[in-house]
């Protein structure tokens, strides 16, 4: 298939080289089309004789055609279209019938790959000079169980009158509609891949051609009668029920495979079958016999029986890939025409003022689809050699989104809900402006916040006005919108501290809106209310430069921190004072933290046991409405046995326990707000704490927050356990070999919601030490891999430190698979055993191991004061020497390891986290696992 299609009309009478176009039409711009997209008829009713053409597209897109001779193309397509309309689903074929029962009349029936539609077309005589109004009305559908290939009609078991409709599916079942309601459903026998299908009205039977290459015929009657196909069965196992086994009336050997079938029934005299097949044509007679064959010297595209004017004949319409329309009578070639383009569908047509007239769909042409895809796929390997996920923008936007948020809050307030916990609720208006330079239709605008907020309109349908881009612009809601300035309170639960490297700063000149109703005149403390009740205290420091913020709620903390940073940011910048250092110094809230992610997946827990128990209770409440539904029907009344009494206990318990989930389920949505707020909590301490970057926040923030919302198939609990343990096998892995192996594997496990918490809590736990120890965040996978001795010797004119790099991955990855390979050479079993170290599961650690992190998390709060600049550069020095370490023996190793410890000890610079680090070097599978 290509982009380009057209539908064109042409004469009754033929040049004698060339097809003369007497009308057509372009179909849109990248749609698709079959041989099923074509049909014509009078699709409208309207009596007059004259047909219409039916096109339904790949896309969707259903159009109803009237076409008639014009001077130009653009008005002929303009005047000739009677409906356009957009459909839900892709059109595999478009057919017209009697599909209602109980009416003469034509209906439209559409199929889709899962749902047959059939639609009534009507039109209306126009007042106006705009012309006759079309509709198109649905009367009926069926929702597919199976999807669906194709499909073919006709008068079913010899009922006349109305027109009944069979559909095959691609896994080999025919499924049988008689209008409104379906009759039943057949697997054919020996079934491996859809071919053609059609009806034979003359015989009452099914044509079809199979993957064997022959021509299959089934009588409707034995269809009827055959076992009903509720699933595949094994055609050698015994019947489950009492039909009949499926076998065909005749088969014809083929040899080929066929491109479409046909039956054609313009006289009572004709009796023949007619086949396409890739080089050859076939006419049968009903019974199966051979009438005659003609072998193609070219590719066919599609063909089409009609009428002749000799008895005892038939013409044939056959178009082929050589961009020809040729004739045949029977296997006479009449006439041949050229064309400029090659037919996908083709159908014989009555038009006002001219009968006669071939309708065909044609293909655009290849060579510029091929330069099309040419260019596309130039595009595509540019994309993703380069590393940007979002394109880069162009100097001047052809679309921009700009939006200014009110300095001050509504009065009155918009909000829902006027008051909370006796607090009023404010409101602040947003401006969005949208500015574009040239024009595009159908522009939406959608507007999202995180809950607990909320806006008081999410989607704008706007005007025509841009380009077809999507575009996004992020604005910052003042906090005033869901806290108020209050008394601070006596005692508090937790407390965080923030270091910096300026005098202290005036509270009340960093936060104004807020010091008029402060009770503290001094600005050295500052409280804040929040709207669900929760209470955070800002304290400045009178003699140091550090700032206390303490409340009695974790999560809550977190919007007060992290505006007080961004504002520390503002009030220094306007100073002009570029050294502004800001810092965290206090141990992690760890302990804290995973209270938050407890509370959140024990309500996940819950809310599955509800859904557990619930569709439990359901079974139950419908086993007991069958049974009370028997007893009712029962012509000798029976005693009920209860029955009614437990169908109420039952719906009392289903009630019950529908409110106990549906509670469930806001607390689990208050859950995870306060859960991503103490996540952001803990991101800003980490950034605090060791400096990071905005990309490695940004890396740390995606990790720890990979989901905006639970669903009831992914929970953060296991997204965010994948994402921290990926981070641990790569950029934060200490070991490069175990690094490397872990970025050849591919593929995990399905993610689902965990046992417990256990895993995930160690995993965060790891992360933090690992960062704190100076690891570094990066999406580049070489990272922190260490560049061989062979590497570092190699001094190559114009070859750049990337290029040293990826060729040391390279090494690596050769080296460890002469590891997996070949493990009785003696020089790999000479290398230390951390490098051989597998992962090991966190909860399967052993004993000596949990001792150790416990002792490296007292000596990081021990030296966490101390600069990490320094500790990286001594770690650092530590890691080059561990490349000549790794050719000692053990003995030597153990003897060096003293002498630097004693070393260490005289030197007061060196941390001791750096000197216990040479002890840990033998324990890896800690420092692998994740």
């Amino acid at each position: 298939m290509t982009t380009g299609r057209w539908l064109q009309a042409r004469g009754g009478g033929m040049s004698l080289f060339k097809a003369r176009d007497w009308w057509s039409a372009t179909l849109g711009e990248g749609e698709e089309f079959d041989q099923g997209c074509l049909c014509v008829g009078d699709v409208d009713n309207s009596g007059t004789g004259h047909d219409k053409v039916v096109v339904g597209s790949y896309m969707g897109m259903l159009r109803i055609f009237s076409p008639h001779a014009s001077k130009t193309i653009e008005g002929g397509q303009a005047d000739a279209q009677l409906l356009e309309v957009q459909l839900q689903n892709a059109i595999i074929q478009v057919e017209l019938g009697k599909f209602v029962s109980c009416s003469e009349l034509l209906h439209l029936a559409v199929l889709h790959p899962r749902k047959l539609s059939v639609y009534s077309v009507s039109g209306t005589a126009g007042n106006v000079e705009h012309g006759d109004q079309y509709q198109l009305k649905l009367v009926y559908e069926h929702n597919l169980q199976r999807t669906a290939c194709n499909m073919t009609y006709g008068t079913f078991g010899g009922v006349m009158g109305h027109h009944s409709l069979c559909i095959q599916s691609m896994d080999g079942m025919l499924m049988f509609f008689e209008q409104d309601s379906y009759s039943f459903g057949r697997f054919l026998p020996g079934f491996l891949l859809p071919g053609p299908l059609t009806y034979n009205p003359r015989t009452d039977s099914f044509l079809t051609v199979s993957s064997a290459r022959e021509l299959e015929s089934y009588k409707y009657e034995t269809l009827a009668v055959a076992t009903e196909a509720e699933s595949r069965q094994d055609p050698n196992l015994p019947l489950k029920t009492g039909g009949k086994r499926l076998t065909p009336d005749w088969v014809f050997v083929l040899g080929e495979q066929a491109l479409d079938l046909c039956v054609p029934s313009f006289s009572h005299a004709s009796s023949h079958i007619f086949i396409l097949g890739e080089r050859n044509i076939y006419c049968l007679r009903d019974n199966g016999q051979i009438h005659f064959m003609k072998k193609l010297e070219f590719n066919p595209s599609c063909f089409l029986p009609y009428a002749s004017v000799t008895d005892g004949t038939t013409n044939l319409l056959l178009g082929n890939h050589t961009n020809m329309l040729l004739v045949y009578q029977d296997v006479t070639l009449k006439w041949a025409s050229q064309l400029s383009f090659i037919p996908v569908a083709v159908r014989v047509a009555n038009f006002l003022d001219v009968k006669g007239v071939v309708v065909d769909a044609r293909e655009a042409d290849y060579e510029q689809v091929e330069a099309e895809m040419k260019k596309l796929q130039k595009f595509i390997r540019e994309a993703t050699r380069t590393q940007d996920i979002l394109p880069k923008t162009d100097s001047e936007d052809d679309l921009c989104i700009t939006t200014t948020v009110s300095s001050s809050m509504d009065n009155p307030s918009q909000a829902l809900i006027h008051d909370i916990n006796g607090l009023p609720v404010p409101s602040v208006t947003v401006q969005v402006k949208v500015k574009a330079s040239s024009v595009v239709k159908s522009s939406k605008l959608s507007i999202g916040v995180q809950p607990p907020l909320t806006v008081t309109q999410e989607q704008f349908v706007l005007e025509a006005m841009g380009v077809p881009k999507v575009l996004q612009s992020r604005f910052n809601l003042p906090p005033s919108l869901v806290c108020v300035a209050c008394p601070p309170p006596k005692a508090t639960k937790f407390k965080i501290t923030v270091d910096t490297n300026q005098p202290p700063v005036d509270l009340s000149s960093i936060f104004r809106e807020f010091s008029a109703k402060s009770e503290d005149k001094d600005g050295n403390s500052l409280a804040f209310q929040l709207l669900s009740g929760a209470k955070v205290t800002v304290l400045a420091s009178k003699t140091s430069q550090r700032y206390r913020i303490q409340s009695d709620s974790f999560e809550d903390m977190w919007l007060v921190v992290k505006e007080l940073v961004h504002r520390f940011d503002q009030h220094f910048s306007k100073l002009g004072i570029k050294d502004f250092k800001k810092s965290f110094s206090g141990p992690l809230p760890l302990e804290e933290y995973f209270l938050s992610v407890d509370k959140h997946f024990q309500l996940r827990v819950s809310a599955q046991k509800y859904q557990d128990l619930l569709s439990e209770r359901a079974v139950q409440f419908r086993a007991i409405q069958r049974r009370l539904l028997t007893r009712f029907k029962d012509k000798t009344p029976a005693p009920l046995q209860n029955l009614d009494t437990l169908m109420d206990a039952t719906y009392s318990q289903v009630m019950a326990l529908a409110e106990a989930a549906e509670e469930n389920r806001a607390l689990l949505e208050e859950a995870f707000v306060r859960l991503r707020s103490a996540t952001h909590l803990l991101v800003l301490l980490l950034s605090l704490w060791q400096g990071l970057t905005p990309d490695q926040t940004s890396i740390l923030e995606a990790t720890l927050l990979p989901l905006l919302q639970d669903t009831p198939q992914l929970g953060w609990e296991e997204s965010c356990d994948a994402a921290v343990s990926h981070l641990l096998r790569t950029c934060l892995s200490q070991n490069p070999k175990d690094q490397a192996t872990s970025l050849a594997q591919t593929g995990g496990s399905v993610l689902g919601l965990p046992s417990d918490t256990a895993r995930l809590k160690k995993h965060i736990t790891l992360l933090c030490e690992r960062i704190g120890k100076g690891g570094r965040l990066t999406l580049a996978s070489e990272a922190n891999v260490q560049v061989p001795a062979q590497v570092q010797n190699l001094a190559v004119p114009g070859w750049d430190e990337a290029t040293l790099s990826h060729l040391s991955v390279m090494l690596l990855n050769t080296q460890v698979a002469g590891l997996l390979q070949e493990k009785e050479k003696k020089e790999v079993s000479k290398e230390p055993s951390e490098a051989s170290v597998k992962e090991e599961e966190p909860i399967k650690e052993t004993k000596k191991e949990k001792k150790e992190s416990s002792k490296e998390k007292k000596d990081s709060k021990r030296e966490s004061t101390k600069e990490p600049k320094e500790e990286a550069k001594k770690e650092s020095k530590k890691e080059s020497s561990s490349s000549k370490e790794k050719k000692e023996s053990s003995k030597e190793k153990k003897e060096k390891e003293k002498e630097k410890e004693g070393k260490e000890a005289g030197d007061k610079k060196v941390s001791r986290r750096s000197s216990v680090k040479v002890k840990e070097k033998k324990k890896e599978p800690e420092a692998a696992e994740g």
